[in-house]
């Protein structure tokens, strides 16, 4: 089945992993059914990227809504 959106123990351990990473200056919201990571560095989003491709969290994820420079 196709589900949108993440369920929300999902969004929370997504959310819980990038906080533990300690990253600079990024910041994890839920809204909703998705998960908002804020930075003002380019270079730290796409850090958040890459860890959590690099993880399993059982849901596909997807990426958007670069802010342009």
């Amino acid at each position: 089945t196709i589900q949108q959106g993440i369920p929300s123990d999902k969004g929370k351990a997504i959310a819980k992993f990038i906080k533990d990473k300690k990253l600079k200056k990024v910041q994890a919201q839920i809204q909703g059914d998705t998960v908002r990571i804020l930075s003002p560095s380019r270079d730290e989003l796409q850090n958040v990227m890459q860890l959590l491709k690099s993880e399993d969290f059982g849901v596909e994820l997807q990426f958007g809504n670069f802010r342009s420079a």
